[in-house]
Parts: C-alpha cells; structure tokens; sequence
C-alpha cells in the first residue's frame, strides 16, 4: 500500500523550537465519542475505532536464512546495520532474515534493558539473531502507524510479559494483545502528523544536545588557557618546551609530575585481607563524561584483587587507561576514604594548591601527554613510572589560587546553562512521548485540511 501523507493542519516555522511550542500550545480536538479498550495501556479509544488482536494484524514470519545479507540489530527502535566482521561465518549461517517493511522484536532478557525501544519498522533489508522474532502484517495497515503504535505497547506493556529468570517472550505471549486499528485514512493522518511533529522535536533536542557540546568545549578552553597562559592576556611568555603546553608565562616553572605530587602514595598491599564495608570505585563502573560518579559497595572476602588506591581528600583521582580519561576527579570530604581500583592513580600534591593540580590534569594539556605515553593495544594505559614523568605548568601560588577562582566561577556559569538545556530536552522528550501515546490512542483527533 502507498502511504499517501496528507495536509495536516500545523503552524509552519523554520524553527524547530518555535515549532514544539507552537505544538504544545495547541488545544486539540477530540473524538465525539470514546469507549473503553481493554487494555490499560491504551485506555479510552474513539468510539468508532475497532480493536483486533495482534495475532489477526501480525503473524510470525518463518525464519529463513539468508547469508547474502548483511548483517542488523535492533537499536533503540530502529534496525540498523551490524560489523560482520565480528560476527563468526558460522554464527551469521544461523541468523534469520528481516526485510524493508517488516516489524523486528528483540525479544531476550527484558528484566536486563527496561529503558530502549526493543519493537521497530525496519528500512532495512538484514539478518538477525535467531531468537529475534519477525512480524509481517497480514491485512492491509499504515505501517507508520503501527511503528509508532507498537513503539507505545513496548514501553507501557510487553517489557512486563515474558518468563524465566532471563524474562524472554515468544510470539505467543504477545498473539492475543488488543490493539487499536482506526480506519486506514485516520491511520495515515495520524502518520504524517506524527511524523511532521516528531521530526521537529527531534531538531529541536539535537540542537540543545548540540548547544551543550559548545559549552562543554567552552569549560575546556577555559581551563586550558588558564591552566598554561594564565590570566594575564599581556604576560609575557616563553616556550615550555612541551609541545601539549605549549607558551607559558615568563615567571612559571615546568615541572614533571612527580616533583609535585606523591602517587599512589595510600595503596595497600596486594590480598589485603578486608574485614569491613566500603566505598569502591572500579574503572568499569565510571562516567565518561562527568568524572568519577559510579560506587560499587563490597564486604569482607568479596573485594577483587585489584581494589588497592585509597584517596584522601584534597587528592586527585584520574584514569590511568586512555580509553576513561574523562574519569578525573576531586576528592572532597564525601569521597574521602573510597577506595579505587589499580586503573586509577591517587595523586596528593606537593607545595601546589590540591584544586589546582586538579584543573591541570583535565585539561588537554595533561591528558594529551597521557595518551601519548599510554603503551598497549587492547586496553592502552600508562604506568605509574611513565606517569610521573609527564609535565605540569606551575604559576606561583597566589596566580595558582586566583586560577582557581576563575575556573570555578566560569564553571558555575557554563554548568548552569547546560542544566538549563538538560532540562529543556528532558520536557521535549516527554512532549514527544505524550504526544505520540495521545495521537496513536485517539485522545487527541488529528484533522485533515478538506
């Protein structure tokens, strides 16, 4: 079937933000008369709807083997593309065949992922898992419609089906599901409206989430520069003779790590014998883009091998495996007292200000040294030996202070602005989520320019 999109009515804008507020502040119509669905999920539907079940739209498509294929996944909604190259000749032989227009269901451990979409319309023609299931609609049906539909029942209703301990579903538990099935007109009306608003919304996050890239840049321009040019633009300068710090102000030092900081200064001994409760940190278990936030909480005789580093505060913690570079952190008097894993270094400065040295190993001017030291292919890291021997620019103590203050206080801004984006992406993700849940429902009626 062609899906013909129609006129639906909606301010226009060039800007996708003006757009969703425009949508936001739309009153919509509703149906004259509703009726109840059975299905809490859906609630009231338009009177005029029908309900079918989902094996009566749906059935499971045979699996069949296909091996010319590439081969595809399902990721958050949508089949995409996977590495063939990762996946052994004798394991891709098993994999079955879903095609442009077909609906792919990753049916497996729903009790481990309660947050992606695991139902979408693929665009794609690929082989998948096995224990994928494969749905072909066997009446005539908007296919949009039902993608859009079928993204809802996911979300508010088949992550709670499935057995077992690994909680995996089969075409049977989902066959005898109630779905909304309005009249095909009202089915690509709803379509394109969703389409047109989604796509919108979309624009407008991606324009956020690009905003907080630029600032995030911004905090770390702010830091390189003052961390190895100060904040004096008129200082003279002079060459540190490190090509990642390049000039520095004529009364600095450039000075190796281990000159001014003790590393690793609190670890314990290998097989420490633990008979109490503890703060650990494993270098899995890190953010990549906001530093050290992730504990893991262990008892005696459950500790691995490798729990070692103790901080203290006014320590600085960072990653010593390029691939978690980002995991820098601070150690105030809430951190103190956790203990790291041996893929982080503990350094206490010596006659530097403890924030300063912090600010300096987050920067670029630090971590690119890291990565250039860094020895390994699998999992890169630098030693404690080659780590101590990285270059720091040192400011005299009262310029180091004042650096701080700058930081801090630039920080404080540009932290606040990106709040201010989260939070706005946060209310467009739930505009879009409302709406796609009233439109696919019928709480809201979709009209048509005549």
């Amino acid at each position: 079937m062609t899906n013909t999109k129609p006129n639906i009515k909606s301010v226009p804008s060039k800007n996708p933000s003006q757009s969703v507020i425009q949508t936001t502040n739309n009153t919509f119509k509703k149906y004259p008369a509703y009726k109840k669905s059975g299905e809490y999920w859906m609630g009231l539907i338009p009177k005029h709807w029908v309900l079918k079940k989902l094996k009566h739209v749906f059935q499971e498509k045979k699996k069949v083997n296909n091996p010319e294929l590439p081969c595809g996944s399902i990721s958050y909604g949508k089949v995409v593309y996977k590495d063939d190259e990762k996946i052994p000749e004798s394991t891709k032989a098993s994999y079955q065949e879903v095609l442009a227009g077909e609906f792919l269901i990753n049916p497996l451990n729903l009790n481990y992922d309660l947050v992606s979409l695991r139902i979408g319309l693929s665009q794609i023609n690929v082989v998948v898992s096995s224990g994928y299931i494969v749905l072909k609609n066997v009446i005539e049906l908007n296919k949009s419609y039902f993608n859009y539909l079928l993204h809802r029942y996911d979300v508010a209703y088949m992550k709670l089906l499935g057995s077992g301990v690994r909680q995996t579903i089969s075409f049977n538990h989902i066959a005898n599901s109630l779905l909304a099935f309005p009249p095909l007109p009202e089915q690509t009306a709803i379509a394109a409206f969703l389409d047109d608003k989604t796509s919108k919304i979309d624009r407008a996050i991606a324009q956020k989430e690009k905003m907080i890239a630029l600032l995030k840049e911004r905090k770390q321009i702010i830091i390189q520069n003052a961390v190895t040019k100060g904040l004096d633009p008129n200082a003279k300068m002079k060459d540190s003779g490190v090509e990642w710090i390049g000039e520095v102000p004529e009364g600095w030092e450039v000075r190796r790590l281990k000159y001014v900081s003790k590393i690793n200064i609190n670890s314990l001994p290998e097989n420490t014998p633990w008979s109490f409760t503890f703060d650990y940190v494993d270098i899995g278990s890190v953010s990549f883009e906001n530093g050290i936030e992730r504990t893991e909480y262990f008892e005696f005789k459950n500790a691995p091998s490798r729990a070692r580093r103790i901080a203290k505060k006014g320590n600085t913690v960072i990653s010593t495996v390029r691939t978690y570079l980002k995991a820098i952190d601070y150690i105030s008097e809430d951190k103190a007292g956790f203990i790291y894993s041996t893929g982080f270094a503990v350094l206490e400065p010596i006659g530097l200000a403890d924030e300063f040295l912090f600010h300096f190993l987050r920067s670029n001017a630090f971590t690119e040294q890291v990565t250039m030291d860094s020895k390994g292919m699998s999992y890169p890291a630098i030693n404690s030996t080659d780590l101590s021997r990285l270059f720091l620019a040192i400011p005299p103590m009262q310029e180091q202070n004042a650096i701080i203050v700058h930081i801090e206080t630039q920080s404080v801004k540009i932290e606040k602005a990106i709040k201010l984006q989260e939070q706005q992406i946060e209310k467009l993700k739930e505009l879009k989520s409302t709406l796609i849940d009233s439109a696919v429902t019928g709480k809201i009626k979709v009209t048509l320019e005549s």
